[in-house]
């Protein structure tokens, strides 16, 4: 893209397609107010000022609209921008669209209000990225951390570990290049500040795993050979009959899969019941071969069997499966007479319930969460992602080796090559230092009209 086209006026829907209360259309760039002058019945709009109005073609009305003006660099672009609000009906809101484009606007790209914001320094990088979380996050709980982001979090601590390797390089540099004014930093000092802000990259690489399950959730896959009520409980989970249940032995034959929001995303998966023999049909069969690669796949394992029958040798097949994985034991049907079984397990890790009468179902569902779900603040304190916490970990690998250096006494100029390197990987997380290549692969991930 040339830099011609990288900075023209663009428009583009705001808001989802489709039926609703109200519509967006957002135009930014340098003629944005001469194409609302050209569309809008009312004239010399006043930046920061709400005005109502019809949008108009020639002597046509198209809709009833506000206008919202913002004028450079007080806006979300930092450029001109204006943005229309009407009916939210798809023909309203595309006529509009249309009518921007023929006065003189281009259909934006993906993510390019979010980029142009960036490029004209109104966020940097981590916060144009939470823009992108949080517009995507599948959770409440997503959504409230990707907006710490968006306020800065991150980026506060990225610039204080910055400016105590940056000042620390000041000093090197100033001892080499004016030894006779100026004395290189001891090495002590050296050794000090680098396991400072070593320290405060492993605060914040200490969050990755909450992190990385903040964003992308879990899945736990309910097994079990059949009519032992995986559907039952699939259904009881998701307070909705979504499975088919009977007492017909291989009801479920395909996997069921829904998300449900417990503060992580989780996708529950409802499966084939596990079993061998010649009643097995072929269409079953792959339905238990899609059970089994759900539980090789799955974060925790709910394997389920019904304890008022015996413990069969169907049910300890399925238990060698899953027994080196993460999983909760669960004995479904208590409300009935529990059969007298010889367990592969310790009976004290089975979690009693009944699917009929909804027996030890909120216990279940409390010892779900506090294995999912139990993040301590300090665990959510900085959520990143994958870009970010590679970025973090080349910095800490640059100031590693700076240390060792500084523990043997090497030269300084030496030590103040690994320093320029660990600032530019963090130059990187703010998008001070990055190519066009990551940056369209970041925006290329937002939606048309953010």
């Amino acid at each position: 893209m040339n830099i011609l086209h990288e900075f023209d006026t663009i428009t583009a829907i705001a808001t989802p397609i489709g039926t609703g209360g109200v519509g967006v259309i957002r135009i930014s760039g340098d003629i944005s107010f001469d194409i609302a002058e050209k569309i809008f019945t009312k004239k010399a709009l006043v930046p920061g000022k709400i005005a109502h109005g019809w949008i108009v073609d020639g002597d046509k009305k198209i809709d009833e609209v506000i206008v919202l003006p913002f004028k450079n660099p007080h806006s979300y672009t930092g450029e001109d921008v204006i943005e229309i609000h009407c009916h939210g009906g798809i023909n309203v809101v595309r006529n509009i669209l249309d009518l921007t484009l023929k006065h003189g606007a281009r259909l934006a790209q993906r993510g390019e209000f979010t980029k142009r914001a960036f490029l004209n320094k109104k966020i940097d990088l981590s916060q144009a990225e939470a823009v992108a979380d949080l517009i995507h996050a599948k959770t409440k709980n997503f959504a409230i951390q990707s907006a710490k982001n968006l306020s800065g979090v991150l980026t506060a601590q990225v610039g204080e570990i910055k400016k105590d390797i940056f000042e620390t390089l000041s000093r090197i540099i100033a001892g080499i290049d004016f030894p006779e004014d100026v004395k290189e930093p001891e090495y002590d000092y050296l050794i000090s500040n680098f396991e400072s802000a070593i320290a405060k990259i492993d605060r914040i690489l200490s969050c990755v795993k909450s992190s990385d399950i903040l964003r992308q959730g879990i899945k736990i896959a309910i097994v079990g050979k059949p009519n032992v009520g995986k559907s039952s409980l699939f259904n009881t989970l998701l307070n909705v009959e979504r499975a088919i249940v009977t007492d017909i032995a291989g009801t479920t034959r395909d996997v069921l899969k829904e998300n449900l929001d417990w503060d992580v995303a989780i996708t529950l998966i409802d499966t084939a019941g596990i079993r061998d023999g010649d009643e097995v049909g072929k269409v079953e069969e792959i339905g238990i071969e899609y059970s089994k690669q759900s539980a090789d796949e799955a974060d925790l394992i709910l394997f389920m069997f019904d304890s008022s029958r015996k413990f069969e040798s169907e049910d300890d097949a399925i238990w060698q499966l899953i027994k080196d994985k993460k999983y909760l034991i669960i004995a479904n049907k208590s409300d009935l007479q529990p059969y007298d079984n010889n367990f592969p397990f310790e009976e004290d890790n089975v979690i009693k319930i009944s699917t009929f009468t909804g027996e030890g179902i909120e216990n279940l569902k409390t010892v779900i969460k506090d294995i999912v779900c139990n993040f301590s603040p300090e665990e959510t304190e900085f959520i990143t992602n994958k870009r970010q916490q590679d970025c973090l970990i080349k910095c800490r690998e640059s100031l590693m080796q700076a240390l060792e250096a500084a523990k043997i006494q090497e030269l300084q100029d030496m030590i103040s090559i690994d320093l320029k390197s660990a600032l530019l990987f963090l130059d990187e997380i703010t998008g001070e230092v990055i190519t066009d290549e990551i940056l369209d692969n970041i925006f290329s991930h937002f939606c048309i009209g953010k």
